[in-house]
């Protein structure tokens, strides 16, 4: 807007040196600009569709009388945050080393934090477009976020899933007693990315699954073996194996009588 009074003989709005608008007369071939009002008080444009490139100096010249008058208005435009480039989900074995990238743009320049997504994380873990880790540990897998974040409008978020692998890890395998003629129940739980298979021996020789008398249930984290009528023959020591591509580990267990 550009305020006049009835001392003013001639108007025009400039953008630096372009002529937008002499009088009523439009003088730029831009269509988002249009003449709003030119009345004794008041002489003013707008600008439809604002963008980045309409930022900058905007003169309102007055010829008066006596001389000419200028006003100057300078218009920022404001864009809300984007993330335009993020790193995709990545999957890396125990004890290497991650970096993390999310670019963003708006203005003003957006700040961008990372934080993992973990009941245990607190706060942010980094303040940059950068996130690194080095020497990654199987806590620290997830989901990482990044955000960004200007004062125009509500921070944008995104996440990127870090999956770390390592090797199995037994963590239960008790001996059981359990009587001549009883269900017996043998289980082995194991923490594994990805998830361990698993095997059972009984001294050197490889339990089957479908053996007669017994049956062996796999699961993500844990291996059951099953002896629904226990016998004599049945006691003695077992070994369970759990492995993945990283690496196995065995645990023994006795099943035994009272």
């Amino acid at each position: 807007r550009c305020s006049v009074d009835n001392r003013v003989t001639r108007v025009a709005w400039l953008n630096r040196s372009s002529i937008l608008y002499a009088g009523n007369d439009k003088w730029c071939l831009d269509p988002r600009v249009v003449l709003l009002a030119n009345t004794k008080t008041q002489y003013s444009i707008q600008i439809q569709d604002v963008d980045v490139y309409d930022e900058g100096p905007y003169t309102c010249s007055v010829q008066t009388d006596n001389h000419p008058k200028t006003s100057r208005v300078h218009l920022i435009v404001q864009v809300s945050p984007k993330i335009v480039e993020i790193s995709s989900d990545i999957s890396i074995n125990e004890g290497g080393n991650v970096s993390l990238t999310c670019i963003a743009t708006g203005r003003p320049d957006p700040t961008i934090t990372w934080r993992h997504i973990s009941p245990k994380a607190v706060g942010f873990i980094s303040e940059d477009e950068y996130l690194e880790i080095t020497g990654i540990t199987r806590e620290q897998s997830g989901e990482y976020e990044c955000s960004a974040s200007n004062d125009v409008s509500a921070p944008v978020v995104q996440r990127v899933k870090v999956t770390v692998n390592y090797p199995p890890y037994i963590s239960d395998a008790k001996s059981t007693g359990v009587p001549v003629g009883q269900k017996g129940i043998l289980l082995c739980e194991a923490s594994a990315v990805p998830s361990a298979d698993f095997q059972w021996y009984k001294d050197d020789k490889r339990l089957a699954e479908g053996q007669k008398g017994l049956k062996v249930e796999n699961k993500p984290f844990f291996s059951r073996l099953t002896f629904f009528n226990v016998s004599e023959q049945d006691y003695g020591n077992y070994t369970c194996v759990a492995s993945n591509q990283l690496g196995n580990t065995n645990a023994s267990m006795i099943l035994y009588g009272e």
